[in-house]
């Protein structure tokens, strides 16, 4: 018998404050939440850090500079598939309806790029990546994750800046479907973090009980990019 949505709904939530509860400390000591001198310039942003990190220069509204891997997968929303695997209780493959079905979330936020620009004040809508670590339940000795990218990219987070409620697997930008050229039909955003912890056209999300790290981090970018500590390579 299927789960009832409304179930569904509550089982998930339960889900995500237990994830929550266990990796709190940890999140509250990540940088970008415990950091007391921060370095860069403009006022305070969303989490009391200064806006632009530092060797950062702000973007024109209107532009948003396009980096990739030399293509740009062209993935229907129709045949998109996101997997979700690894040590977990529950891995699952979500089709577009599937994913859509999950709790929507909005959140305007930042966007760092290691290259030397920030985008600003970006409304995006999608999935918190918090939802879909709730539905897929992380086993207790799970600790990182690997995303990866329909291009062939992969890039790693530790659950505790996972977790956290600004990053999402976003599907809409600006009030408009996420274009091809950034990802869509859906990437992951790591507002707190150098963007490229955010993979573009994510195709897999696989949950781990030590570090991968991926392909820039195994050529020499940072492991742990933190943009106000000016952290974006290895040393």
């Amino acid at each position: 018998m299927t789960e009832p949505e409304s179930e569904a709904a509550d089982r998930i939530v339960a889900a995500r404050m237990r994830l929550r509860d266990r990796f709190l400390a940890r999140m509250q000591g990540t940088p970008a939440a415990a950091d007391k001198r921060p370095m860069g310039s403009g006022p305070k942003n969303r989490h009391g850090m200064p806006q632009v990190p530092p060797n950062q220069t702000p973007a024109g509204k209107d532009s948003w500079p396009v980096l990739d891997l030399g293509t740009q997968p062209d993935i229907r929303p129709e045949v998109w598939r996101l997997r979700v695997f690894g040590a977990c209780r529950n891995p699952v493959i979500l089709d577009w309806k599937a994913f859509n079905a999950l709790e929507q979330f909005e959140d305007t936020s930042d966007f760092h790029c290691v290259t030397g620009w920030s985008k600003l004040d970006i409304p995006w809508r999608g999935v918190r990546f918090s939802t879909l670590a709730a539905l897929a339940e992380p086993e207790d000795d799970a600790a990182f994750v690997l995303c990866h990218a329909f291009d062939g990219y992969t890039t790693n987070l530790p659950l505790e800046e996972a977790l956290k409620d600004d990053v999402l697997l976003v599907h809409t930008a600006n009030g408009a479907p996420l274009p091809r050229e950034h990802g869509g039909p859906v990437r992951v955003i790591t507002p707190q973090l150098w963007a490229w912890k955010g993979a573009k056209w994510i195709r897999r999300i696989e949950f781990l009980k030590a570090d991968h790290p991926g392909f820039w981090e195994v050529r020499g970018y940072s492991n742990t990019a933190h943009p106000w500590r000016n952290d974006r390579y290895s040393h």
